[in-house]
């Protein structure tokens, strides 16, 4: 199978050496989106807003690559602070409805920003 590193302009970005999504087949995992902007430089907001930032970061980049958040089938979710953890499931349901995909969330592993999330997700569903 062939791997792909689909990008189109406007898709969020970063300095440090990473793609921000690699395909393979009808298969996309994408790297860890954080509350950054375009140019990767971080949006520093409050948890709920860098929670929200992330995930529409992720949105674009799978809507980038004919997918959406309805074909996720995998988060692994990374939150700075404990104290966030019942915040951010009531912000996933913002993102996600029943049934959810799989899901892994640590805690207490976050330097500069206070969320990030990555994810597979299955692309060219008909």
């Amino acid at each position: 199978m062939k791997v792909e590193y689909p990008r189109k302009e406007g898709t969020p970005v970063s300095h440090l050496p990473f793609s921000p999504a690699v395909k393979v087949g009808d298969m996309l995992y994408v790297s860890g989106q954080a509350s950054v902007d375009a140019t990767g430089k971080i949006v520093n907001d409050t948890f709920a807003g860098e929670v929200r930032r992330s995930f529409e970061n992720l949105k674009k980049i799978l809507e980038d690559v004919g997918s959406s958040l309805d074909d996720v089938i995998q988060t692994r979710n990374y939150v700075k602070s404990d104290e966030h953890v019942a915040e951010f499931n009531e912000i996933y349901k913002e993102f996600f409805t029943a049934p959810y995909p799989s899901r892994t969330t640590l805690t207490r592993c976050l330097g500069i920003v206070q969320f990030e999330v990555d994810c597979i997700a299955v692309t060219n569903q008909d």
